[in-house]
């Protein structure tokens, strides 16, 4: 999130004043958006701080419309108003600016988490729905199962003893019409409960000597589920974890079949494990036509955001890489959005650890303004020049300070409509949703170039260092060391004259990759960079806290030739 649009201004005190402080205004709606249907009449009433002797100015048009603490609009005519408010006392002023939109109705939008085939439980258990709704005043709810009305509030608790299929349905009315929403529960006996589980992908590569970690996800309906590993028709390990370390030495192709058995069912599932050559096999040298910036975009998946679909149009994944490779040779920033928005690039060398710093990353952060990427890197293990081997996270003072959450995975959820914010769930059970600002208008923050209706985003996640230091104004405060995009007083070294002001450098160390065990990875070089938003957090007004990346350059190449 760039700090763009600023609403909020806040002058000093003035020297000779040591009692009277400058004011400060927090809006009642967050995002600095109202709507109001045309002939109503909106009331817009800010909360206040240090307005002792304040006088206010609300303008529409360049004109004072108001000088009262809240404003009245009488909605008269369709379209948008940009009204501005100003506080001012002797010590100082506060300034805010929002959009008041005259609209002909103002009919409810239903916003539900839904899967795609709708939702399978257990008879007896409870499926807690809670939507939400847009244009909710003077709403009312009915929700029915199978056409008959079961309650009348926004949330509601489906439960029932009875195996079957049920159409739970909510309507949400108001005088200006309605919104549907049906979701279809099948309801089952335990030995009837569809069994699931995901793997995100079935070949890996490492190189021999290495050990990875093969891990099944989103495992549902297990129950007493025993899982079994064989590596090339071998036992190797049966028991209740869904994951299995492997280590074997053996240079070649190897196949490994995991079968999960419950009282109720059997599946099985075939992965392949490529033991490539020793590391360094495939190092590729530094030579005098070698660069010091990155070469290759490979992947480019942001988050859903208020910067995502900004200004470019991307419908694939190869025209959003193209997109983040343009932006990147003109030293612009590419926003990852929210937690989970990464970025894979490659350089046209391998990149050798010393021990020192190695790695440098561009962002635009600045004091009270960190958004922390965290930063994973890759060998090219089986010399085929493409991202696909293992990553390896490179820890930082969070990790060291136990203030990260390893295996950690977001879904985000298309919008029904245009408009809407993004709503999300994750693995620990938490929920949110990722707000439209009037600040960013196009239609959707979900990704043009994301074409399900849901995805899922994994990583490891930092505890947010957010915090609302006084009514309306945020600061999102900096980790110490290890992190793109932030404002770090430890690898923050330099900033590099030739990107002027709006970016400054973040330095890494590949000697800081671990494992999936959290031990050292003692990589010896790295051919590839991933950066991903680190943080699941918002800071009121200013939205979504999304990690910028301006470039990448091996440092190497820039201190040895200082």
């Amino acid at each position: 999130m760039l700090l763009l649009g600023i609403t909020f201004v806040f002058s000093s005190c003035k020297d000779n004043d040591t009692t009277q402080m400058v004011p400060t205004i927090t809006l009642d709606n967050a995002d600095a958006s109202y709507t109001v249907k045309i002939g109503k009449t909106l009331r817009i009433s800010p909360k206040y701080q240090n307005i002792a002797d304040a006088v206010y100015a609300w303008k529409i048009d360049g004109k004072v419309v108001s000088t009262d603490s809240a404003l009245v609009y009488n909605a008269t005519e369709l379209g948008e108003k940009y009204t501005t408010l100003q506080v001012m006392n002797d010590a100082g002023e506060a300034y805010a600016e929002m959009k008041i939109t005259v609209v002909n109705k103002l009919i409810p939008t239903i916003s539900l988490i839904i899967p795609d085939e709708g939702y399978t439980i257990v008879k007896g258990s409870d499926l807690a729905l809670s939507p939400t709704i847009d244009n909710a005043d003077g709403t009312t709810y009915s929700w029915t199962v199978n056409g008959n009305e079961e309650a009348t509030t926004q949330n509601y608790t489906f439960n029932t003893k009875t195996a079957g299929s049920y159409n739970v349905k909510l309507t949400a009315t108001n005088e200006d019409g309605k919104d549907e929403v049906s979701v279809p529960v099948k309801v089952c006996n335990p030995e009837d409960m569809p069994f699931s589980w995901h793997f995100d992908q079935t070949v890996f590569n490492m190189s021999t000597g290495r050990r990875i970690k093969l891990q099944a996800f989103d495992v549902t309906n297990a129950f007493d589920a025993n899982f079994t590993w064989t590596v090339d028709g071998v036992e190797k390990q049966s028991s209740k974890s869904t994951s299995y370390i492997f280590d074997e030495t053996k240079e070649g192709s190897h196949k490994v079949v995991v079968t999960m058995k419950n009282a109720y069912a059997q599946n099985s599932q075939t992965l392949t494990v490529n033991v490539c050559k020793p590391e360094g096999t495939y190092q590729r040298a530094v030579t005098n036509s070698s660069s010091p910036l990155w070469n290759k975009v490979y992947e480019f998946l942001a988050a859903p955001g208020q910067f995502v679909n900004a200004g470019y149009t991307a419908t694939t994944m190869e025209q959003a890489i193209e997109y983040a490779s343009n932006r990147l040779k003109q030293v612009s920033y590419v926003s990852l959005g929210a937690y989970g928005g990464y970025i894979v690039l490659g350089f046209d060398h391998s990149v050798v650890n010393d021990g020192n710093y190695n790695l440098e990353f561009f962002g635009n952060s600045f004091k009270g303004s960190s958004e922390p990427g965290i930063v994973w890197v890759m060998q090219d293990e089986n010399g085929n020049g493409l991202p696909d081997d293992t990553w390896y996270e490179l820890k930082g003072s969070a990790y060291d300070e136990g203030l990260e959450v390893q295996n950690y995975w977001v879904t985000y959820y298309k919008p029904k409509a245009p408009g809407m914010s993004v709503q999300w769930k994750d693995n620990l059970g938490g929920s949110g949703s990722i707000d439209y600002l009037m600040f960013h208008q196009q239609d959707y923050y979900y990704p043009n170039w994301v074409t399900t209706d849901s995805y899922v985003l994994r990583g490891s996640k930092l505890a947010p260092r957010t915090r609302e230091v006084s009514p309306g104004y945020w600061s999102n405060d900096e980790f110490e060391w290890g992190y793109v995009d932030n404002f770090s007083p430890i690898d923050r070294l330099t900033d590099d004259i030739n990107y002027g002001a709006a970016a400054n450098g973040n330095h890494m160390k590949i000697s800081n990759a671990i494992t999936f065990e959290g031990k050292p990875a003692n990589l010896k070089y790295v051919d590839f960079v991933k950066v991903q938003t680190g943080l699941q957090t918002k800071a009121g007004w200013l939205g979504e806290n999304s990690t910028e990346v301006f470039n990448v350059k091996d440092f190497n190449l820039v201190k040895n030739n200082k």
